[in-house]
């Protein structure tokens, strides 16, 4: 797989989302390894966890040192053996799974620590993907339209394959531009919608939502204190009092004052103007 260039090494990072539970997996993974771990600590398919599938995806579109992995500490004993090559600053340990919307927003602090002020890429680990040559390809083409217009925050869409209820949706919109009629601007976004919107939304060509996103790091951020402020302000209040050497007593302390908070719900289902889609196909 190609490998990014040295000349995007400074103004790229990401994000790895690995701190789901799995529950509703669990059955399958038990039936795999003999016991009932989160989903992107199990092999599938294959020999490589999702969580190795997803980071090798991610090693082709940003440098391996850019990147911090999320991850729920209470899953130390899957995730430390597959991320003994990261840094430890590079893992961010929730002491608790507190929805995708803090897991986001504690990937973005601590990115803001290690000085990544950059376009930050979003992954999820439990994602399979059939062709991940196009997918990169996809990768790539979001992050030169945030180059290209830096306010954007570019989200993947999947042409859908069955009016599926259970996942977010996007209603694509006009371009942002005569120049990148591959960027469409989001009309709506539906958040698990019932079964009849849901097939509403399929006849009518709506994509599927990834929660594979690319933006800059201050957009980001800005979404953040525009859409969840109170989330935002817990948050940068506790960070901005961690004494050296302290960050777990204080990252306990703030997750025990946090609600479970999602960052489809909280965030993208209020469809900010500056939210655009990338339509991904051909992928499985």
């Amino acid at each position: 797989m190609r490998q990014v260039k040295n000349s995007d090494q400074h103004s790229r990072a990401a994000i790895v989302l690995a701190r789901g539970d799995g529950a509703r997996l669990r059955s399958l993974t038990k039936f795999i390894s003999g016991s009932e771990i989160p989903k992107q600590y199990c092999p599938i398919l294959g020999d490589q966890t999702m969580l190795e599938e997803t980071l090798e995806r991610t090693n082709a579109a940003v440098p391996a040192e850019h990147t911090v992995v999320v991850v729920n500490r209470a899953h130390c004993r899957f995730y430390q053996p597959l991320l003994m090559g990261f840094a430890p600053r590079q893992v961010v340990e929730q002491p608790d799974n507190r929805g995708t919307a803090p897991a986001i927003l504690f990937g973005l602090h601590r990115l803001l620590e290690l000085g990544r002020e950059a376009t930050i890429a979003v992954f999820p680990s439990d994602h399979f993907v059939g062709n991940s040559e196009r997918f990169i390809r996809h990768v790539e083409m979001a992050f030169q339209a945030v180059d290209e217009f830096p306010q954007l925050c570019v989200l993947l869409g999947t042409t859908p394959n069955a009016p599926e209820p259970s996942y977010g949706w996007l209603e694509p919109g006009s371009r942002i531009s005569f120049t990148r009629p591959d960027i469409l601007r989001v009309r709506r976004f539906w958040e698990k919608p019932d079964q009849e919107t849901a097939t509403r939304l399929y006849r009518d060509g709506c994509l599927w939502h990834s929660l594979i996103l690319v933006a800059a790091l201050p957009v980001l951020h800005s979404r953040f204190a525009e859409c969840a402020p109170e989330l935002f302000c817990t948050f940068g209040a506790e960070m901005a009092a961690i004494a050296p050497g302290n960050e777990e007593a204080t990252a306990e302390r703030l997750y025990q004052r946090l609600d479970s908070t999602g960052f489809s719900e909280q965030i993208l289902s209020q469809c900010p103007s500056n939210l655009a889609v990338l339509r991904m196909d051909d992928l499985e």
